[in-house]
C-alpha cells in the first residue's frame, strides 16, 4: 500500500494568508507538505489558486466550506471548486444555535439533500465534527453517531475533538471504515488546560491512528493547529517532521 500523502489545513494559517496567500502556499510546499484543505481563499479567483497549487505541486485535498453557504449557494460553490481542481467539500462547523436535539434532525435532511446534489457533480462531500457533536441526545446516541445513522455522507474525524470528548480515536476509525478519507491529526497538551500541540508533544495516540490508516480507508492525513503558542508555521513544520518519524515506525505494520 503507498503512502497516506499529508496536507495541511490552512485555517491553522489564516492570518498568514490574509496577508500573502501566494507565498504561504510556497511555504507550505518549502516544508513538505503535499497537499492543502482550504478554508476559504480570501478573495483569489478559482484560476489563481488553481495555478498557484500546480506551480507549488500542491495538490487541493478538500475545501471546508460554511454551512450557511452550501445550503444557500451549493451549485455555485461546487463550480468554483471545480475550477479549482478540488474534488471534495466539508461541512467544517454546526452554529450554535442549531446544536440542539431538533437542529440535528434538521441538519441530517440538509446534509442528506448536499451529499445527494454533490454526487451528481461528481464531488465527495463530508462532515467535520468537534466536541459537542458527541453528546448524546434523547435517544442515548451521540449527535454524530445519529448523523452517520441517517446519512450517507463522510466522516472527517479530528482526533483532538474525539480525545477531548472522552472517545478513542481508533475506535471510531474501526467502526467507520472506508467513509473518512480525511483525518485532522492534532495533538493535545496533557495539563489542565488541553490546549492545541504540536504533533507528537501532547497526549493523543497520534501513532495508533496512524496505524489503522489504511485500515480505516484514510486518503488524506490533514494536520490541523487550532491555534498555536508558538508561530503557526513552526508549529506544522514540527507536526510534520514528527508525522515522518511516526510513519516509519507505523510502516512496519503494514
Amino acid at each position: 500500500m503507498g503512502e497516506i500523502p499529508v496536507g495541511v489545513q490552512l485555517y491553522t494559517l489564516r492570518e498568514e494568508t490574509k496577508k500573502d496567500f501566494k507565498g504561504t502556499l510556497q511555504k507550505v510546499a518549502a516544508l513538505g507538505y503535499q497537499g492543502v484543505e482550504f478554508a476559504g481563499y480570501e478573495g483569489h479567483t478559482a484560476q489563481e489558486i488553481r495555478a498557484w497549487l500546480t506551480d507549488l505541486q500542491l495538490k487541493p485535498a478538500s475545501s471546508h466550506v460554511p454551512l450557511e453557504q452550501l445550503e444557500s449557494n451549493l451549485e455555485q460553490v461546487i463550480h468554483f471548486e471545480q475550477q479549482v481542481g478540488n474534488s471534495h467539500i466539508v461541512c467544517p462547523y454546526l452554529m450554535p444555535e442549531r446544536q440542539t436535539e431538533k437542529g440535528y434532525h434538521v441538519l441530517i435532511d440538509s446534509l442528506n439533500d448536499i451529499d445527494t446534489y454533490c454526487k451528481k457533480e461528481g464531488m465527495s462531500f463530508s462532515y467535520h465534527h468537534h466536541d459537542f457533536e458527541l453528546k448524546k441526545l434523547s435517544t442515548g446516541k451521540s449527535a454524530l453517531q445519529t448523523i452517520l445513522e441517517e446519512t450517507e455522507v463522510n466522516v472527517e474525524l479530528d482526533i483532538y475533538w474525539l480525545t477531548k470528548a472522552g472517545e478513542d480515536p481508533v475506535e471510531w476509525m474501526k467502526h467507520y471504515q472506508n467513509r473518512m478519507p480525511f483525518i485532522h491529526l492534532k495533538d493535545m497538551t496533557t495539563d489542565g488546560e488541553q490546549f492545541f500541540a504540536p504533533l507528537g508533544t501532547g497526549g493523543v495516540d497520534v501513532k495508533a491512528v496512524m496505524q489503522e490508516g489504511h485500515r480505516a480507508g484514510v486518503k488524506w492525513w490533514i494536520v490541523e493547529q487550532d491555534h498555536c503558542i508558538e508561530s503557526p508555521l513552526s508549529s506544522i513544520k514540527k507536526s510534520l517532521s514528527i508525522k515522518k518519524r511516526t510513519d516509519s515506525v507505523c510502516s512496519f505494520f503494514y
